[in-house]
């Protein structure tokens, strides 16, 4: 158990996850849904699978070995993760980055977080030991910090015309926004418990050899695949509905080599959040349920970066940057909070 360096992981994770939209920009004359599958396919087959094969000796016996109904949890909340990723994605197109994520995250993060340790019937413990509540603590700031961020969004909202709105975020609606972000942030709670649900796995896999850092690499797999498997199906469906199926093989004349690329690039970076995330739930001792308020909160910080970066803020007034950095330095302390926390409950 090492929680500063659970934190650190976690801080490599939430990097990636607030990067992995921008080579999206480079993609030019391609529909929304096969840009986007083509980056599922690198991030939720291609690199998992690469993965678990380098990191986790006897793959295939754990996989033939492991608990059926394990298996089955696991790869369901997949599923359901699948759509919340699925309409993140949405979410990104009609709000942009920072307020994107921060409103998807927001939602994720009070879902994902408390209903864990509730469901394996941890939340009593929780409320009586000095670790459990500061850990708490440092959820309930999170979620402030997140407040400040969405509040900034909504401000950006009241005071941007639509054609400011649009130079920076072509396809900005902030009510189709709203929309797709709180289904994504109830369906993105699905990897959280497809994290616990895939406990007995990972003990599996240690105890077939797999070091306890990569525990979690057999269950990120299942995970990964049921992700896939929704968005495979949907996208597959816009593309006959929009007659887009053309563009992987240069139907309009879209430069295929460079959208290929930075698809698959996207899903590289992807990749490496729920990579870095396994290794760090390893690092956080008994409250690694912790773990999904600490990787959303970093998320948020480096969103909200690359979103000033990119100029998504703007001709936003100073009261609604006042905002957004406020929420950053709050979720920044949450993590602190949560770490702590984590690390009272280490034996000794």
């Amino acid at each position: 158990m090492n929680p500063a360096l659970g934190v650190l992981l976690h801080a490599i994770a939430a990097f990636a996850g607030a990067s992995f939209y921008l080579p999206f920009k480079k993609v030019r004359n391609w529909s929304w849904e096969s840009y986007w599958i083509v980056n599922g396919l690198f991030a939720w087959i291609i690199m998992p699978l690469v993965i678990a094969l380098v990191t986790v000796p006897m793959l295939g016996t754990i996989l033939s070995e492991a608990p059926a109904e394990p298996v089955f949890w696991t790869f369901f909340f997949g599923l359901c993760w699948g759509v919340g990723g699925l309409t993140f994605g949405l979410s990104l197109r009609y709000l942009g980055i920072s307020l994107g994520m921060a409103l998807v995250l927001g939602i994720t993060t009070a879902f994902g977080t408390l209903v864990p340790p509730i469901f394996v019937g941890q939340f009593g413990e929780l409320v009586t030991s000095t670790s459990g509540l500061v850990t708490l603590a440092g959820v309930l700031i999170c979620l402030i910090g997140i407040f400040f961020a969405g509040w900034a969004g909504v401000s950006k909202e009241n005071e941007l015309s639509a054609e400011e709105k649009q130079k920076f975020i072509k396809e900005f609606n902030f009510k189709k926004g709203i929309v797709v972000a709180s289904i994504s942030g109830i369906m993105s709670a699905g990897f959280a418990y497809g994290v616990q649900t895939g406990k007995p796995i990972a003990d599996l896999a240690v105890q077939h050899g797999t070091p306890d850092l990569w525990q979690n690499s057999t269950v990120m797999l299942i995970i990964m695949f049921g992700g896939f498997v929704t968005n495979a199906v949907y996208c597959g469906y816009m593309n006959v509905r929009n007659r887009s199926y053309g563009d992987y093989i240069n139907f309009r004349g879209a430069p295929l080599g460079i959208n290929f690329l930075f698809s698959a690039f996207a899903g590289i970076t992807a990749s490496q959040q729920f990579m870095f995330y396994g290794l760090g739930t390893t690092k956080m001792g008994e409250y690694d349920w912790a773990s999904f308020s600490i990787l959303l909160a970093l998320v948020i910080v480096f969103s909200t970066m690359w979103g000033l970066i990119t100029k998504e803020w703007k001709g936003s007034s100073r009261r609604t940057m006042r905002f957004i950095f406020l929420g950053i330095m709050v979720l920044i302390f949450s993590t602190v909070v949560m770490a702590y926390g984590s690390s009272l409950a280490a034996p000794g």
